[in-house]
Parts: C-alpha cells; sequence; structure tokens
C-alpha cells in the first residue's frame, strides 16, 4: 500500500505516519522541518514500514505537483492524507492581511496542491482514496479565529462536494473534522480545551474512518453535537456566545 502524508514532521501527521506504519507500507512523508521529518522516518522504519521523506513547502504548487509525479511514477498512491495546515486567531486584535493569506494558502491552497496531481492519476486507473483534514471549527465562522475557521470550512465543504464528483471515477474522499487534538499546535493555547484527546485517540478514529470509507470523520462526539447544533441556532443567539470564546493566538 501507497500512503502519502503530509505535515507528517509532528502532532496528528506524526501519529498517523507512525499508525500506518507495517510491513508492506510505503510511506511518503512531507513537511518543512526535514529534520524533524528524519526522526518520524527512523520511527517508522523500525516497525518495517518504506519510508521516502521530502521537505515541502505545500504552498509551492510548482514542486508538490514535481514530487507528486515522481512518486507516481513509480508507487501508485492508495491513500493521501492531506493534513498540512496552520493555526492562529485573534488575540493580537484584528488578523493582520498577512496572517489571513499565510493560513489561507496553507490550509486550501496546500491541500489542492498536494491532491490536484494525484486525481489525475487517480482517475486513470480508478481507484485511491483522499483524506482531507479539516476541524470542528469549520463548522461555523469563530470570532477568534476568523481565517482559520473560514479556511476548514472550505476544506470540509470542498471535500464532501469532491466525494460524489470523483465517485464514478472509483476514488474514495474522507473529510476529517477533529476537535482538539493534543499537539504542538494547541499546546500553544492558553485556554481551556473541551474533550482534548491525544494524537494516538484521535488517529484510531481516523483510522477506523478512512477504514470504512466514511464521508464525514467527526469527533469527539459529544463536542460534534454542539457544534452542529450551533449551526441550526440563529445567529442572534450565537452571535453573543462565540463573541466570549477565548481567543486563539496570533502569530
Amino acid at each position: 500500500m501507497n500512503i502519502l502524508i503530509s505535515g507528517a514532521n509532528s502532532g496528528l501527521g506524526r501519529a498517523l505516519a507512525i499508525a500506518y506504519s507495517k510491513p508492506g507500507v510505503n510511506l511518503f512523508l512531507c513537511a518543512r522541518n526535514l529534520q524533524k521529518l528524519q526522526e518520524v522516518k527512523e520511527i517508522c522504519r523500525e516497525l518495517k514500514a518504506n519510508v521516502f521523506i521530502k521537505s515541502l513547502d505545500v504552498r509551492n504548487e510548482e514542486e508538490s505537483r514535481s514530487w507528486i509525479q515522481k512518486i507516481e511514477e513509480n508507487y501508485p498512491l492508495d491513500l493521501i492524507i492531506a493534513n498540512a495546515g496552520i493555526s492562529a486567531g485573534t488575540s493580537g486584535g484584528i488578523e493582520s492581511a498577512g496572517q489571513i493569506a499565510k493560513i489561507f494558502d496553507t490550509n486550501i491552497n496546500g491541500i489542492l496542491n498536494l491532491i490536484n496531481p494525484a486525481i489525475e492519476k487517480m482517475k486513470l486507473r480508478k481507484s485511491g482514496q483522499i483524506a482531507l483534514i479539516s476541524s470542528l471549527a469549520g463548522f461555523r465562522g469563530l470570532p477568534s479565529s476568523p481565517a482559520y475557521s473560514a479556511s476548514k470550512s472550505a476544506v470540509r465543504v470542498y471535500g464532501e462536494a469532491l466525494r460524489g464528483n470523483l465517485a464514478e471515477f472509483g476514488i474514495k474522499v474522507n473529510v476529517v473534522c477533529p476537535g482538539y487534538i493534543k499537539t504542538p499546535m494547541t499546546d500553544v493555547n492558553n485556554f481551556f480545551m473541551p474533550f482534548l484527546m491525544s494524537a494516538e485517540k484521535a488517529v484510531k478514529i481516523i483510522k477506523k474512518g478512512i477504514a470504512k470509507n466514511k464521508s464525514r470523520i467527526a469527533f469527539p462526539l459529544p463536542l460534534y453535537f454542539v457544534v452542529w447544533l450551533a449551526t441550526l441556532l440563529p445567529p442572534c443567539i450565537t452571535d453573543g456566545i462565540f463573541s466570549k470564546l477565548p481567543k486563539k493566538n496570533s502569530m
């Protein structure tokens, strides 16, 4: 099995790489931090996976396409987990234009740059699977992190639409919407995070959902229910509630 995971140097991506490591698996891991990727590679190799790493900024469309094409020459990808993403909020006041652009470029374009070249190949062989990492924050715009919420909403909606669009070509698409996971990304949050879970526990849920080809893999269920309910309530009720949420750190 040939699996590509982006943002694999730490956090959820690292945990996913380790969880998928076993004999017979070819892992293609990318992130910007090559040193940390090398550390993950060694762990995965001890678990008998065949591992290839690439220092890559997923915002670079040309470099991303070139890497995917090179992989596909010898290892047709069975599964892509588009995990690379960044987060920031409004603790410094209104989000800067630079912060907004960086979040959108990484969280949206970074995903498209990876999956589009692979989709071209998957369509030809009528097989393949793509899992897009969104967030429960993508169900409702949060004043504490406008750009992050919007970017994850775009990923969620696009992934759900893509699932129907690519089904006729035998390509499976799953959208992953986690709540708070203990990773370096959440370690900087200086506020209470309800239902915070370990990356290892989150990965078990994600792997199971991908194996079952679930359209939406949203968890933890109690927080998912609260978020879903908030989308049904009118803004005149939810605006006041969400405005009181603690703000995420700015970049």
